[in-house]
């Protein structure tokens, strides 16, 4: 299989990240045309009209889906984790500069990994407490795909 140039690589990475997270800015917009309906009731819909809120989709954290992509999450840093050591006792060196100050030793190692798998799943719950639901999963999907990179980068480059 040819090698990818790291422009190409830089490029895909940077429109796959664009794709994944724009926002639709036409549904955003408001029309201060129609002349019948203030401004307040505009802003303020459901305090002023007297209906009821709609539905929020809501969902527990701790739900499927979500205890699938930690489960990935810590496969994926247990990989990470792996393939590291590996590659330091083959005396290569470790490439990620803040992964690099705890190499000196496997629990150094072993703790950073579990630090990056913890601090996944607080980043999601704080997403998820903050109604930011399709961010709380992209951040495993994310983290989960750049520990499989380095892993698959450390298996080719032994």
């Amino acid at each position: 299989m040819a090698e990818v140039s790291r422009p190409i690589r830089i490029a895909f990475c940077l429109l796959l990240t664009i794709a994944l997270f724009r926002v639709p800015a036409a549904s955003q917009q408001v029309s201060l045309d129609d002349a019948s309906v203030s401004v307040a009731e505009r802003v303020l819909p459901f305090q002023q009209s007297g209906a009821s809120a709609p539905e929020i989709s809501t969902h527990r954290f701790w739900d499927r889906e979500n205890r699938v992509l930690f489960a990935a999450v810590a496969f994926s840093s247990a990989a990470d984790f792996g393939a590291t050591y590996a590659n330091l006792n083959n005396g290569g060196r470790e490439l990620n500069p803040i992964t690099r100050l705890f190499s000196g030793s496997t629990a150094g190692l072993a703790f950073n990994f579990a630090g990056e798998t913890a601090g996944v799943i607080g980043i999601s719950y704080f997403f998820h407490k903050a109604g930011h639901h399709k961010l709380e999963r992209i951040v495993s999907v994310v983290n989960v795909s750049a520990s499989t990179g380095v892993v698959i980068y450390d298996v080719r480059h032994r």
